[in-house]
Order: C-alpha cells, then sequence, then structure tokens
C-alpha cells in the first residue's frame, strides 16, 4: 500500500501521461498565433477550440470557481491568473500562457512564456532565468527530496540572477483532483523540510519570478494577479511524476530538453 494519499496507481499515472502531453500540445499549437495585433481573447478560443473539437478533452479553468475564460494569459506585470480579453497583443510585450486539460478526468498542467515581437534585454533574461529556475527545481526531484529543497534551489537561482520569488502562489498536487489539498510547492523554502516526494506523486514546479519585488496584488476581478511595484513577471510549469530513478515531465514539450 502507498504510505501517501498523493501517490498514483500506474493505470492512474498512465492517465496523466495523456493529459500532460495534450497540454504540451496545446502550447506548441498556440505558439506561431503570438503575435503584436492579436487578442488574448483570440488565443483563448483557438485553444478552447483545439481542446474540445481536436483533443476530445475539457479546458480545466473554464468555470473552475467561477473563472470565465479556457485558458489563463497573463502579460507583462500579470503574474498569474490573467483572464483573456478583448486587449491586443503589442510589441515588445511577454505573456505567459496557462493551459490545463482534463482526459479521462485526470488533468495536466503547464505554462510557458512568450515574447511577442522584439523583447528589451531584461524581459529576455526574466523569461531565460525563470525557465532555469522550473529545469533547478525539476532536475533534483526524486524519492527523498523535499518540497523545502525544490523551493530552496529555485529561490536561490532567482536571488542569484537579482530577481524575487512570488510567495503567494505556488504549484500544487495534480491528479483527478486539478490542486491537491495538502500538497503545496512553495518556489522559496528551507532544505530538509516539508513534503518528502515518493514515487508515483504527481505535481506541478510553476515558479513565478519578478523583476522588481516580490509583493502581489489581486485586481477587482477575483483573479488577475499583479506585481505591486508593476515591474515584469515571468512563469513556466510542468506537471511531474516522481518516479523510482528520479523525475519524468509528463508534460515535455516536442524538442524541448533542460538549458543546463
Amino acid at each position: 500500500m502507498p504510505s501517501s494519499p498523493f501517490v498514483k496507481s500506474p493505470p492512474e499515472i498512465e492517465k496523466m501521461r495523456v493529459a500532460g502531453q495534450l497540454a504540451a500540445d496545446v502550447l506548441l499549437m498556440i505558439e506561431s498565433h503570438v503575435k503584436p495585433g492579436i487578442t488574448t481573447d483570440e488565443l483563448n478560443t483557438l485553444c478552447h477550440d483545439f481542446i474540445v473539437n481536436i483533443q476530445k478533452a475539457i479546458p480545466a479553468p473554464l468555470n473552475y470557481r467561477g473563472f470565465p475564460k479556457s485558458i489563463c494569459t497573463s502579460i507583462n506585470h500579470v503574474v498569474c491568473h490573467g483572464i483573456p480579453s478583448d486587449k491586443k497583443l503589442k510589441d515588445g510585450d511577454i505573456i505567459n500562457i496557462d493551459i490545463t486539460v482534463i482526459k479521462d478526468g485526470y488533468h495536466g498542467d503547464s505554462s510557458m512564456m512568450f515574447g511577442v515581437g522584439k523583447t528589451s534585454v531584461l524581459a529576455q533574461r526574466l523569461m531565460r532565468v525563470t525557465h532555469e529556475c522550473l529545469w533547478k527545481g525539476i532536475e533534483i526531484v526524486k524519492p527523498g527530496t523535499t518540497l523545502g529543497d525544490i523551493g530552496f534551489v529555485i529561490a536561490e537561482h532567482a536571488h542569484k540572477n537579482h530577481f524575487s520569488v512570488v510567495r503567494d502562489f505556488c504549484g500544487h498536487g495534480i491528479g483527478s483532483i486539478f490542486h491537491e489539498e495538502g500538497f503545496q510547492v512553495m518556489h522559496y523554502g528551507e532544505k530538509n523540510t516539508g513534503l518528502v516526494l515518493e514515487p508515483g506523486m504527481t505535481f506541478t514546479i510553476e515558479p513565478m519570478i519578478n523583476a522588481g519585488k516580490y509583493g502581489v496584488t489581486v485586481l477587482s476581478d477575483g483573479w488577475t494577479a499583479v506585481t505591486k511595484d508593476r515591474s515584469l513577471s515571468a512563469q513556466w510549469e510542468h506537471t511531474l511524476l516522481c518516479t523510482d530513478q528520479g523525475v519524468e515531465v509528463l508534460t515535455l514539450r516536442k524538442g524541448e530538453t533542460s538549458p543546463f
């Protein structure tokens, strides 16, 4: 018997693999559409139609706790949970697109950053370092690693590059439930603290890294989180499986490799 309620069975893990690859495929599909002049609502429609009509799956964010759209689109100083709208992307923007797909009752959750047109050197560095933060966390996932260990290596890399780590939001256990209660993956922390990983656990790492201070405010819509100092923010996310040997990235995109 598994010692933790968070450990998935082999049939559950197989469903997680399928859902994870669907989420990865949505991000690959939408990439060519992210350019100046398109609205985030148009991006939402493209993703929604692809998930529902092509993948025969369900976009998890739609109506989740009242969220009105099928994806999250977070631009520039928006940290996360940006709601697609008639706002047009413009040259120099950076945008996080966050996709969660439900297939056969199981979730695949992933997000990535896109630069729109020609972006600033700071924006490019923030996106790159945030991607590295994600992979710093991924690469230590194995049985016996603690969630504190993951948070520690992420924050260490962010701070070394003079960026800050958002504290208001975190990664999470995931499976048949979108956000598993009691399985919170903070992106800062102390080594050898928190939940100890076991083979069969599935969860997300999704660091949100700010160019300025880490403070965040949620707007009056109840969803959109922005940096208090209006500095740029970036985020990357993968759904992961802790294996006997180490880690399997369930939402790995075709052609994607570790930056290290």
